[in-house]
């Protein structure tokens, strides 16, 4: 992955719209390790494979970078998004790390289920 690019990943937003796609969105706070420490609250949230089709989608932000997804019923939102890749499938990855490198946000959108 590579840090985001807002015109890249922009394209890449826009490239999906309008057609059925499958979205992978997940966040967390170390919910993986709250065993280590029982004074740490621990959330996160977890979809995967949502079929959707967004209307528009757009980045903002200096950094690390908001995305958001219109659809005619609502939203899809992702915070904390700091670095992208389309991998070899065609999907878009998106990522966002903590200021100690660990992944605290993941966005992924590709026309098959992950």
């Amino acid at each position: 992955m590579e840090p985001v690019i807002i015109d890249q990943v922009q394209k890449e937003i826009d490239r999906f719209a309008q057609r059925e796609v499958y979205i992978h969105l997940e966040t967390t706070n170390g919910a993986y390790a709250s065993h280590f420490d029982e004074s740490f609250f621990s959330s996160g949230a977890y979809i995967r494979n949502a079929h959707l089709q967004y209307e528009h989608g757009k980045i903002k932000g200096s950094g690390p970078f908001r995305i958001g997804l219109k659809m005619n019923f609502g939203w899809v939102y992702a915070e904390g998004i700091t670095h992208f890749e389309v991998d070899e499938k065609g999907r878009l990855l998106l990522a966002g790390h903590d200021y100690s490198g660990k992944l605290a946000v993941s966005l992924q959108i590709g026309e098959e289920p992950f």
